[in-house]
């Protein structure tokens, strides 16, 4: 804790030991306590201590009900973005080798893919990445401290060790980053006896040979996608739509390209118990939702992708009165992150209504970092936030889907240019591009301001991004089509867009 000021102070008893509580009026260990220490939370913690603030972070991972634990960093760096790219790319590998015979390299015998190898060089890689944010922690003196917070009172935060030793913690604001933890399906016998989550894929040091990824969110695809490009026997449980949320002509391509890659799915299902047999393998008992019909089959692994949860019940804060949202259980905030309670703020994946995105995160913690310290007045722009799934086939997008455009304005308020485009990379390799396809979703009078674009293939994360620069700058579908494209890539397709959906005619694109 920060060195004691002089003037009246109490001793505060707490379990095995004692802990100094100024009682100085305005006065306060910290100006800022941070309970959470994934990437928001340890942006925000960062910059408030460069701009001069007295900070400390507190993090603590619970373990998954595996037994699956990890460093500081979040869900971002441990079991989320960072591996689930890394076993991404190593998938884009497997399929770069079967490219790589008819661009002439000479590959004998069969190709196979070791588990064990590759999760040792990513967990290695996360690990450092653990490493590196302790170490910019102490450059940056903020104090890190190993508890899991609670909050007291509105200027009060309670540590708790893992052997159960609390620490007191006072502070002039507090922020709650505590991000979310996947959820288990609760009325499914032996769903959480046997089944894991994303908390658990990352870490494991065997193959989880045959899958079943029940869900079709982003996680979900994206799991069952590199377990697919790995060369494992991968099936998908949907109970309904896949990427809800996203615009979905897109996520009809995405999950086309996975199944044609190799990925099965199981549409309209949903599993009604798991077993464990004597063998040791997983029986997986579900109901087809379209006949009723029952069916079984056994699984190595049954990974269970079906939503998150926030981490708000242990924080205490129904005791203190700050406002949840009670369906989702999430802190509703308002447009500078303050919550119900004067001095507490929350951002992330916590927040009611926020993307749960690393990158905004981010940016939100600086920016209330920033107006905490008063050096800034400047609010988050939670609009036209850029992302990507990555899939097999990749699927950037900013803006609005095609969809939520035309629920504001209409159909004939819109106006939607498409091109289906070859990868130059597809050509030598004689690879499908059926699902290589590209729209920009504009307004259809005035100056036809761009509200969405939206890009499936290769790289589409690098090609999102440049794009999305447009839409803070108010990009029109003229500003697009003055752009000159980069040859040969395929981002250059979007600024050679031409043919619109009303039109009716083919938007395949030809020549080079």
């Amino acid at each position: 804790m920060a060195a004691l000021f002089g003037g009246r102070r109490r001793w505060r008893s707490s379990q095995c030991f004692h802990v100094w509580s100024r009682q100085l009026t305005g006065k306060y260990d910290y100006d800022l306590v941070v309970v959470g220490g994934g990437s928001g939370g340890l942006a925000c913690s960062k910059e408030a201590a460069q701009a001069g603030q007295r900070v400390a972070v507190l993090d603590y991972v619970e373990p998954s009900v595996r037994g699956t634990k990890w460093g500081l960093g979040g869900t971002c760096v441990n079991v989320g973005c960072i591996p689930k790219k890394l076993m991404h790319q190593a998938a884009l590998l497997g399929t770069a080798v079967k490219d790589a015979k008819k661009y002439g390299w000479q590959i004998s015998g069969p190709v196979c893919h070791d588990w064990a190898t590759m999760a040792e060089a990513v967990q290695n890689h996360v690990r450092s990445l653990n490493w590196g944010h302790r170490v910019q922690l102490q450059d940056k003196k903020v104090k890190y401290l190993n508890l899991k917070g609670s909050l007291m009172d509105e200027h009060t935060v309670k540590g708790l060790t893992k052997a159960g030793k609390e620490t007191i913690l006072t502070a002039k604001n507090i922020v709650i980053a505590t991000g979310g933890r996947p959820k288990y399906p609760t009325n499914i016998q032996g769903a959480i006896e046997h089944g894991i989550t994303s908390d658990d894929i990352f870490w494991l040091k065997k193959s989880p040979g045959k899958t079943l990824v029940v869900g079709a969110s982003y996680v979900a695809l994206e799991c069952a996608g590199f377990l697919t490009g790995i060369g494992l026997d991968t099936t998908v449980m949907a109970r309904s739509i896949a990427l809800r949320g996203f615009d979905q002509q897109m996520a009809g391509l995405v999950t086309d390209y996975m199944e044609e890659y190799g990925t099965k799915f199981a549409w309209k299902c949903v599993p009604k118990r798991v077993d464990k047999l004597s063998s040791g393998a997983l029986q997986v008992t579900w109901t087809d939702t379209r006949t009723g019909n029952e069916h079984k089959d056994t699984y190595d692994t049954v990974l269970w992708a079906v939503g998150r949860a926030p981490e708000t019940k242990a924080l205490g804060l129904d005791r203190l009165g700050v406002q949840l949202n009670k369906e989702t259980g999430k802190i509703v905030v308002g447009t500078d992150e303050s919550t119900s309670v004067p001095n507490i703020y929350a951002f992330g994946d916590i927040g009611e209504g926020r993307p749960e995105l690393t990158p905004t995160a981010i940016k939100a913690g600086k920016l209330l970092a920033r107006r905490l310290a008063g050096h800034s007045t400047e609010l988050m722009n939670y609009d036209n936030v850029p992302t990507t799934v990555f899939t097999p086939v990749e699927y950037g997008c900013v803006g609005l889907s095609e969809e939520e455009a035309e629920k504001r304005l209409g159909k004939d308020g819109i106006e939607v240019y498409h091109a289906f485009y070859k990868p130059l990379e597809f050509t030598v390799a004689e690879r499908d591009a059926s699902q290589c396809y590209l729209k920009v979703v504009c307004e259809r009078g005035g100056d036809m301001k761009i509200l969405g674009l939206h890009f499936t293939g290769p790289n589409a994360g690098e090609v999102t991004q440049g794009f999305a620069l447009g839409f803070q700058c108010g990009a029109t579908y003229s500003h697009l089509s003055q752009t000159v494209g980069i040859h040969p890539t395929s981002a250059e397709e979007m600024t050679k867009v031409n043919i619109t959906k009303r039109s009716g005619l083919d938007a395949t694109v030809t020549g080079c």
